[in-house]
């Protein structure tokens, strides 16, 4: 075996460790649905929803709403709007004559960023409980009781749900999040997880933090926060909801690539935080740290020292890696892999962290975010 392939073989090696322990810690621990000591509970509830140009679907989301398995006397809408066209129209006519949910309109005159716009949603939710959701996604109907029965344990201070369906049909986008929610039941376990998802997390009220302004990430900025403060930020698969996503590697690339962004740049400004507050610090943010800011380079320079290690030892014929690789990308996308699909998934996510960091490192990226109207059409 020549230098190359040595070095290839050991790069490779270095590469695949860090996500080795994590599944050997996974089969060790065998981590099973919420770590919460969850009890039946049925407090005042404040949703938030930001919505920019939504008329196509708000009202659809307004019935996804009051479809929920709760008493909605109980509830409140904070709805902050920053839209140009007639979203605010139709959400007042829906709530016209309506009872309840009770409902708070918070009318921006200028697009200011989704972070600003929660900062003061947040601030006017009144009740004990504070859900945020997304417009264009789908709730489960049992999803408020079981964030409630989470939030019930008094050591925990926020939890989120998964993507049980993804609208739209990415067979891309379920396959990683079907591994994401391993990962987070395991982190949870061990103590908090990172991420938290926009279709759906709920808080603590009076564990709300202000968020900054030009975050990218804010319900996992907020999620972190709440855990540096000393409350447990937790993932239970039985929060369900639904969201859209495309499986075509050029058309991912926008939504992937922003979520990245922000997820790196929030880690490296709170970098101070590894080795600190129990497992969290000690376990959960440095596998994040690998999986999100290491390892995307070190999979560009596998593929790399892997192709030049073969064209090393057969030639020429050694180009056959990128293309078969390009084959791999190609069929993932049509996701046409069947049980490698999942390992496509993570690839895809290797691609896009890779990109954001490039897009960072470059000042890229505001706190706006862009409309997709194909996206759009798979909520409707």
């Amino acid at each position: 075996m020549n230098l190359l392939a040595i070095a290839a073989v050991s790069l490779l090696a270095v590469t695949a460790t860090p996500y080795i322990c994590y599944l050997l810690l996974y089969a060790w621990i065998r981590p099973r649905g919420s770590p919460a000591n969850k009890t039946p509970a049925e407090p005042a509830v404040s949703i938030v929803l930001p919505t920019y140009n939504e008329e196509q679907i708000v009202e659809t989301k307004l019935d996804d709403v009051l479809a929920l398995d709760y008493p909605m006397e109980k509830v409140e809408l904070v709805i902050v709007d920053s839209s140009t066209d007639d979203t605010r129209a139709i959400i007042r006519e829906y709530f016209a004559d309506l009872e309840a949910p009770d409902l708070v309109l918070l009318e921006e005159d200028e697009r200011r960023g989704l972070a600003p716009a929660l900062n003061d949603a947040y601030a006017a939710a009144s009740n004990e409980m504070v859900v945020k959701t997304d417009c264009d996604s789908k709730l489960s109907p049992n999803v408020l009781r079981e964030a409630a029965a989470n939030l019930a344990d008094d050591d925990i201070a926020a939890v989120t749900g998964q993507n049980v369906e993804v609208l739209g049909g990415s067979e891309v986008e379920s396959g990683y999040r079907g591994v994401q929610s391993h990962i987070q039941q395991l982190e949870s376990h061990l103590d908090s997880t990172l991420i938290f998802h926009g279709p759906f997390s709920a808080f603590e009220n009076d564990a709300l933090l202000p968020i900054d302004p030009n975050s990218l990430a804010d319900d996992t900025e907020l999620a972190l926060k709440i855990r540096r403060q000393g409350g447990r930020v937790i993932f239970d698969p039985a929060v369900e909801y639904m969201e859209a996503s495309h499986s075509e590697f050029g058309k991912r690339r926008l939504q992937k690539d922003r979520r990245g962004m922000g997820l790196i740049r929030l880690l490296v400004q709170h970098r101070d935080a590894l080795g600190k507050y129990d497992n969290y610090g000690q376990v959960v943010l440095p596998f994040n740290w690998w999986f999100m800011i290491v390892s995307p380079w070190l999979v560009a320079f596998n593929v790399l020292a892997v192709t030049a290690a073969v064209v090393s030892v057969i030639g020429w014929a050694g180009l056959g890696v990128p293309v078969a690789l390009t084959g791999f990308v190609w069929l993932g996308q049509k996701d046409l892999l069947g049980p490698l699909q999942a390992v496509y998934a993570i690839f895809d996510s290797q691609v896009s962290l890779f990109h954001a960091t490039i897009e960072l490192l470059r000042g890229e990226g505001d706190g706006t975010w862009e409309i997709d109207e194909e996206l759009r059409e798979a909520f409707e």
